[in-house]
């Protein structure tokens, strides 16, 4: 953001001030408006066991989304007042001319014709299919097999104030839940389901997990998903990341897979359906483990 120091008259100490255009602090505040939109829409997304494990109820998805604020404490009342009409004014432009093919008032399109902004880094832009897993960086490296038992692991997550989910503490406390014997380092990538190829609004789990594999994708143990709880403590709110790990039945037979989440209510591990028919958003990000071997070729052929 551009800023202007002005200085105080000659002879006195100096003392200088940001003086920022309005445009440009009510371009901030829209930007704001979309992060506390894109949270209250992933929050909308889980199911009522995930909200639970959260901490909230689908009543409150409003006002944890809104806790991130639409402006700073600097700001005067009148900055705040100013900022809400102009949000208000938006809106209005976008539902007004929601339905017309030639859509002109738009908030981004006021403010970029006074910006003159050449890309806005909100827009959505189609995902780039990945051919192979070798084409993917490596996104982050993650310790496992520094704990002797889970419970060590869950003491751990507590002591740094991690939350842990009802499901993925019970899925913690299972046999089938193995920690590695030995200290090593496993590199790990994201990629959504769009990025594996699908296109339709929704698909299985089942077939994500499939198509990875194609791909030279690997499963995560489930160690992964609180070692990645404990090395991930800057994520930022809004972020749900799915591990891509076989599933662990609860003691009541539910399949169960874990999900590294900062809701807005601090960060946490929560545990969600793991059935191979459960219908994931296909914009869902998953954590899988980095191969360095070259997909079959087999993989070519997208699966829809």
């Amino acid at each position: 953001m551009s800023s202007i120091h002005v200085t105080t008259e000659p002879g006195s100490a100096t003392a200088k001030r940001q003086a920022y255009s309005p445009v440009e602090a009510y371009w901030d505040v829209f930007q704001e408006w979309r992060k506390h939109e894109k949270l209250r829409t992933q929050l909308c997304r889980l199911t009522e066991r995930e909200l639970t494990d959260i901490g909230i109820t689908r009543g409150e998805i409003d006002d944890v989304a809104s806790k991130r604020g639409l402006a700073g404490p600097h700001h005067s009342k009148e900055w705040h007042r100013g900022a809400l009409v102009f949000l208000m004014l938006c809106n209005a432009c976008i539902l007004v001319f929601a339905s017309e093919a030639r859509a002109q008032c738009t908030a981004r399109d006021v403010l970029q014709a006074r910006l003159t902004l050449k890309d806005d880094p909100g827009v959505r832009k189609p995902p780039i299919v990945i051919g192979s897993a070798v084409d993917v960086p490596v996104w982050k490296k993650i310790a496992v097999g520094t704990f002797s038992d889970s419970f060590a692991l869950r003491n751990a997550l507590n002591a740094l104030g991690c939350g842990v989910g009802d499901s993925a503490g019970e899925v913690m406390a299972r046999p089938a839940f193995t920690l590695s014997a030995t200290k090593t380092e496993l590199e790990l990538v994201t990629v959504s389901a769009a990025e594996l190829g699908f296109q339709t609004e929704t698909v299985s789990l089942g077939q994500i997990h499939v198509r990875a594999q194609q791909l030279g994708f690997g499963l995560a143990p489930a160690e992964i998903a609180p070692q990645l709880r404990l090395q991930y403590l800057d994520q930022p709110i809004g972020e749900f990341l799915i591990i891509g790990m076989e599933p662990i039945k609860t003691w009541k037979g539910e399949p169960v897979i874990l999900t590294v989440a900062n809701g807005g209510a601090g960060l946490i591990l929560i545990g969600q359906e793991g059935r191979a028919d459960a219908e994931m958003f296909v914009g869902s990000r998953f954590v899988f483990l980095r191969s360095n071997e070259a997909a079959p070729a087999e993989a070519a052929l997208i699966q829809r």
